[in-house]
This record gives C-alpha cells, structure tokens and sequence, in this order.
C-alpha cells in the first residue's frame, strides 16, 4: 500500500509557467464590488420602455449598495453577490393636452445570488397621484425588462468578470472569442465566449446563439394566432400548458413546466420577443428569443432568433424547436411545408 501522499496523482502539483495556484486548487477571490455597480448602472439608466402612448425612462441610480465577488476553489467557480438598488424613473403621456413628466422612483432590495431572478422583488412609486398611470405603466411593462438587465448583470459577472479565475495548464485548451450567428444550415455555429477548460474537462458555461427559420402554408395572421391563442397553443403541446399570459409581462410554462419564461413584448402579427429558459439551465439564466413573422406568396416565414443558449443545451435547444413547436404546429393544423 503506498504511503499516503506519495504516488497519488490527487497530489501531484502542476508546473505552471507563472508559479502561481497550481491545479487552480487555492481559493482565489476576485472583488466584482465596482464592477458591478459600473455595469448595473450601464444595463438599468437609459432604458426606456415606450410605445404611442407613453414613454418612461430609467434617468439615475440613487443608490446601488452591497458587494459582489467571484471565487475560484479547486477550479469552480462560485459568485457571491448582494444589491439593494434605488432609481429614479420619469415618465410623460403622449395623448392629451396635459404632456406633463412626472417622476417616480423604484425599489430592488434583494438581488443575490440566493433568489432566483424571478424571486427579485421590484417596487415601483410616482411622487404624486398623477403620476399612477404612469407607475402602473412601468410595473406591468417596465419590470420585465428591468428584470431582463438584472440577468443580463448575472450573466456577465459570470461569462465577462470572471476571466482569468481559472488559470491555463498544460492540458487546458484555450480558445479565443468569435463573432458571428448560428444557424441550422451548414454554416458552423460559433460560440460566442470561450473560457479556459480546467483539466478535468469542465468549463465555465459559454454561450451559443440559434437562428432557425422554417415556412408555413398559411397566412402570417394564422401562424402568429398559433403561438399567442391559448387554444391553439394547447393544441399543439398537447394539452401541455401549464400558464400561458400572451402580453407584455405575462409569464408562460409549457411542456410539464420545462420551458418557462416571460413575454418582453408583442407586436400583432409581426414579432413576440419572451425571456425563455429550459428547466436544466442554471437558474438565474434566462436566453432572449424573438419570433419573426414574414408574409411569401402563398404562404408565411417564420424566423426564430435566440441568444444566450447555455453551450451544453444547444444541441438539444435546436431539436427541440424544430420537433415540439415547428414540425408540432404543422401537423396539428396542417401548414405543413419543408423546413428550410
């Protein structure tokens, strides 16, 4: 029997060029406190939610106190954060005579990574009694796009920050960032940021993004109706909808509660964009997908963008648009045409 210690490849060290946390086994803390308030200020001031009627804008963060920081132990990596945010918003209606700005204010208080972004508290007020449309406005449109950014904030402190936590060996493999859109022709999907592999061959998560677009034998009216009527919807999942709210803000869960997500905004007949996640994905994360509806002669293009695709699901995120959503609407009501 060896002696403990000795021969046992879990303690043999690494040569590393710089001499520096070998086999990346120390803990390794990196300070993500200005960071972040730096980049939640860049997501949050200046978003604008608007349409005819109405605009209301993020003018300032008034305050954005707490920490955040992420940790490298034995080559994973663990992100501690903690933010109580105060804004001020304004807002002004576009009909009537009186095109006053009103001003308003919301409240974060818990944003951690103990809850799970839609366990995010966001509380909106308007200075007088005037402003209440307006406030009710911003919390039936406003808070999912707010919501929207706070995952953005996740993501990056996870993908951007975080670079560099996790140092090169000998056997990792390191690749550069590419740019470019991802499509189920023969074109090769590119991902989007690649991180140093640990030599144990697990990775920091990396994004890929899908576009797909297939053709429907109906009018473009037909196809949109498909994917907003909650009959039709049912239909076609098989009676699998568990919560389907077709309106800005409104949250949707399909298929045994495995795809959830919110609706960021809907544009009759033209464009649905949703906030959408698989159950298997981390679950602060959240992908961004945009349906597109185009008219053809004789029958209606529908294009399917997404972005933010966990690399590892992508695969299984491409089959499965094409088997339970497109190839599904065209059998249930017979639009069927070749997928492209």
């Amino acid at each position: 029997m060896a002696e403990w210690g000795k021969g046992d490849p879990r303690w043999i060290v690494e040569d590393r060029p710089d001499a520096t946390n070998p086999n990346n086994w120390h803990w390794k803390e990196k300070n993500a406190t200005q960071w972040s308030k730096d980049k939640l200020n860049e997501l949050l001031v200046g978003l604008k939610i608007e349409n005819d009627e109405y605009t209301c804008e993020i003018k300032e963060l008034k305050r954005c106190s707490g920490e955040a920081s992420a940790n490298n132990r034995k080559a994973k990596l663990v992100f501690i954060y903690e933010w109580h945010i105060e804004g001020k918003w304004e807002g002004s209606m576009h009909t009537g005579e009186n095109q006053t700005t009103y001003e308003g204010s919301f409240e974060i208080p818990n944003l951690s990574d103990e809850n799970n972004i839609d366990e995010v508290n966001i509380t909106f007020y308007a200075e007088k009694s005037k402003g209440e449309k307006l406030k009710e406005i911003m919390k039936k449109y406003g808070e999912s796009l707010i919501r929207q950014k706070l995952a953005d904030y996740i993501r990056l402190l996870k993908e951007e920050f975080s670079q560099g936590l996790i140092l090169p060996t000998k056997n990792t493999l390191i690749t550069t960032n590419t740019q470019s859109i991802s499509s189920i022709n023969n074109s090769k999907p590119i991902i989007h940021t690649q991180l140093p592999i640990n030599q144990n061959k697990s990775s920091i998560m990396t994004m890929r993004d899908i576009k797909l677009h297939d053709t429907f034998k109906c009018t473009k009216n037909e196809l949109f109706k498909a994917f907003c009527d909650m009959n039709k919807v049912k239909a076609f999942t098989q009676n699998s909808v568990s919560q389907y709210d077709c309106r800005k803000g409104g949250f949707f869960s399909l298929f045994s509660d495995n795809i959830t997500g919110r609706f960021i905004d809907i544009v009759p007949y033209d464009r649905i964009d949703m906030l959408w996640r698989f159950k298997s994905w981390p679950s602060d994360h959240y992908s961004h997908v945009s349906l597109l509806f185009y008219d053809g002669t004789d029958e209606t293009k529908l294009v399917i963008q997404q972005t933010g695709v966990p690399s590892q699901f992508y695969d299984n995120t491409v089959e499965g648009w094409k088997r339970y959503y497109l190839e599904s609407i065209k059998s249930t009501f017979g639009y069927g045409s070749r997928l492209l």
